[in-house]
């Protein structure tokens, strides 16, 4: 069992999330978080923690942003849109039971944050080719699944990097397995 509740935004998701793993969801109800969804989602986060799996979408950013900025101190797991994609579109619904326990397994939160300083600079992204970058976006979808943090825009990523305390050493050893694929 899975101490962390974890957020989910629906019905499906949940149904998906416990037919890979023993958890119990809370479901935002989509986008349109209510005040007393907030309420449990912080009652969850002082009892037993909180794990924010949502849709590699703007949507599923959106809920984890608000989410984030209520309950700072949450965890956060995130599929990929090749793991989350099914034919009526992406969603944790449509993720393999396999791609779920994966992404729960690479949770990343303050807890694996170490005590040294926040490494990654804005020129460390620029240098990597994941900003002002023809392949930009392409490259930071990639960086973002090597590291377990999800795609986000330039920004975003920045922050995720300082959030998530990715070390140099862990950003240059993704950056060479970008590389050595060809992206």
């Amino acid at each position: 069992m899975i101490r962390e509740m974890i957020v989910v935004e629906g019905k499906d998701d949940t149904t998906a999330v416990k037919r890979a793993v023993n958890a119990d969801t809370i479901e935002t109800g989509g986008s349109a978080i209510g005040e007393d969804v907030l309420v449990r989602i912080e009652l969850a986060q002082a009892r037993r923690g909180v794990i924010v799996l949502t849709d590699p979408d703007a949507p599923g950013e959106r809920i984890r942003k608000i989410v984030s900025e209520r309950v700072p101190d949450c965890k956060h797991a995130f599929l990929t849109k090749d793991e989350a994609r099914g034919r009526r579109g992406i969603g944790v619904e449509h993720a393999s039971d396999e791609a779920i326990r994966r992404a729960l397994e690479r949770v990343r939160g303050p807890e694996a944050a170490t005590d040294e300083p926040a490494e990654i600079e804005w020129n460390d992204l620029l240098a990597a080719g994941l900003i002002v970058h023809a392949s930009s976006a392409g490259r930071r979808e990639r960086m973002g699944e090597i590291l377990g943090i999800g795609y986000a825009n330039g920004k975003q990523f920045y922050k995720r990097c300082l959030m998530f305390r990715i070390t140099k050493a862990e950003f240059q050893a993704a950056l060479e397995q970008l590389e050595q694929e060809g992206r």
